[in-house]
């Protein structure tokens, strides 16, 4: 039974997994991935929530705290679909890169 459905970065993911066979292998290939340890990426999530961009929900601000995307071009790569203008992607860059 689901009881939350809600996109995490894999930082923490790797806090979650808790222990065993299983979980250490999501953890070592997760950290393969990992740009952030989990604080920093729950601190890096609040920071690009607090942007109040409209168009940027949970899943996009997620995947930008995963792929760290440090150009206007990279952004719009990993918000498919999703249309800024550059005004806030400059304020999103602005977070990223603290």
């Amino acid at each position: 039974m689901i009881i939350e459905k809600k996109p995490i970065t894999l930082a923490e993911v790797v806090d979650l997994v808790g222990d065993g066979e299983r979980a250490e292998k999501i953890k070592l290939f997760s950290k393969n991935f990992i740009k952030l340890d989990a604080k920093k990426s729950k601190e890096l999530k609040e920071g690009l929530k607090e942007l109040d961009i409209l168009k940027l929900n949970e899943e996009g601000i997620t995947n930008l705290v995963n792929f760290m995307p440090q150009d206007a071009q990279d952004i719009m790569k990993v918000l498919e679909g999703i249309s800024l203008d550059q005004e806030e992607i400059d304020k999103i860059l602005g977070v990223l890169k603290k």
